[in-house]
């Protein structure tokens, strides 16, 4: 089994608990909103990080692309922000892209979503500042046998 951190719109902040729900994944995916390199720096001792720009990031930034599409335990999966969709839903992702696990961040609300092909949406939430009065979360994306799972945490 691989497990993949998956975090999204941490604003700058990465709070102290973050590190121990991380413990042994394999990859950590940032889905945007990182708020600067410190966070892509901190979150690289925990495991290898791959990361979008999101709306608030300097979109030149080497360190972050625009979207990304990786291949784990054989599925493909697409990594990004969210916010060229204007207001990203599942839905929306799964019309956009042909990928088997579609990770996005932007509404800082936590969304897992399945559609009628067992194809995966995930939003981790934001695991940054606080905001809208939602609580902060990430999430563990588990891959095995070419079939994915995840698990919401959220965080105090």
């Amino acid at each position: 089994m691989t497990t993949i951190g998956l975090i999204s719109d941490t604003h700058g902040l990465l709070r102290p608990g973050i590190a121990a729900i991380f413990t042994g994944v394999s990859r950590i995916l940032h889905a945007g909103d990182v708020g600067g390199p410190s966070i892509l720096t901190a979150l690289s001792a925990i495991a290898p990080v791959e990361a979008v720009a999101g709306n608030v990031d300097d979109p030149c930034d080497p360190m972050l692309a625009a979207e990304r599409t990786i291949v784990i335990g054989g599925l493909t999966l697409h990594l990004s922000h969210g916010h060229e969709l204007g207001s990203p839903t599942a839905e929306k992702l799964f019309a956009k892209h042909t990928a088997d696990v579609l990770v996005f961040g932007h509404t800082h609300q936590a969304v897992v979503v399945r559609d009628r092909s067992a194809r995966l949406a995930v939003n981790p939430g934001a695991a940054g500042p606080r905001r809208f009065h939602l609580k902060p979360s990430v999430a563990l994306l588990r891959i095995e046998r070419g079939h994915a799972d995840v698990e919401i945490i959220w965080l105090e």
